[in-house]
């Protein structure tokens, strides 16, 4: 289960963050959506990688933590998606359009002549289809 995503700007300032938990944990997904940056940035400044995959934008797993899986991507634009997941057994192909569908929302979002480049998305039809996509999400990963 998806229960918390993120995007961030190439200054590491959050232009969207939406939780998907009942209970109050808000600020702790917020502390471990900051704290994957750390992990985001490491991974671009210093690739293991060479050839055609340094240029990947999935950066996969970030890291886990006791109760959570912190995934992350990167745009083109150094804009970071981060995905925190409760599922102990997610697949990579599951992730990836995850994010590929995430992309396009926000590509969408970011689109409308009256969005301000950097500054939050405030978009209702930007929320509405994420929270379509985070739905999706558990029903593909359940097969």
């Amino acid at each position: 289960m998806i229960v918390c995503v993120a995007v961030v700007g190439h200054q590491n300032n959050p232009l969207y963050i939406q939780s998907f938990t009942e209970a109050d944990d808000a600020l702790k997904l917020h502390h471990i959506v900051h704290s994957s940056l750390d992990v985001v940035d490491e991974r671009v400044n210093n690739p293991r990688k060479s050839g055609p995959t340094l240029n990947e934008t999935f950066l996969g797993l970030l890291y886990p933590t006791e109760n959570y899986k912190v995934y992350g991507y990167l745009t083109n634009t150094k804009v970071k998606f981060i995905l925190v997941t409760t599922d102990l057994d997610v697949r990579d192909a599951d992730v990836r359009n995850f994010f590929r569908r995430f992309h396009a929302a926000y590509v969408d979002a970011v689109s409308n002549p009256f969005h301000v480049p950097g500054k939050k998305i405030i978009s209702r039809t930007f929320a509405d289809r994420v929270s379509t996509i985070v739905k999706s999400f558990g029903l593909s990963s359940a097969d």
